[in-house]
C-alpha cells in the first residue's frame, strides 16, 4: 500500500512574525489507521512513514523529489496573510472610526 504524500507549506506559529525561511514540507499522510495498544493503552502504527518530514527550500524541489522517488503527492498552496498595517499614534487619531474604549 503506498502512502501518498503532502506537499505544503506549514503555517507559522504565534512565536515567528517575520517571512523569511518559508520552507516547503512532504510528510506522508497515514497508510492505515492507528491502533491501540492492549497492554499500555497507546496508540501506535505499524506506518513509520508517518513519522518522515522533508524540508525542502522550493515548492519545485519537492515536487521533483517525490517525481523521482515515485512517490505520489498532493500539492497544498498556501494562503495569503491578511494583514493590517497601523501604527501606534493610529490609536489616537481624531478621526478615528470606532469607540474609544479607556
Amino acid at each position: 500500500m503506498t502512502a501518498t504524500a503532502r506537499i505544503y507549506k506549514p503555517a507559522r506559529n504565534a512565536m515567528q512574525s517575520g517571512t523569511a525561511h518559508q520552507r516547503w514540507l512532504l510528510q506522508f499522510e497515514a497508510g492505515r489507521p492507528r491502533e491501540i495498544d492492549p497492554l499500555m493503552g497507546w496508540t501506535s502504527s505499524a506506518d513509520t512513514r508517518q513519522q518522515l518530514r522533508l524540508w525542502f527550500d522550493t515548492k519545485d524541489e519537492a515536487i521533483e523529489y517525490a517525481t523521482r522517488e515515485g512517490i505520489p503527492f498532493r500539492v497544498e498552496e498556501p494562503h495569503e496573510a491578511r494583514r493590517r498595517t497601523l501604527s501606534y499614534s493610529d490609536n489616537f487619531k481624531f478621526n478615528r472610526i470606532g469607540a474609544w474604549t479607556h
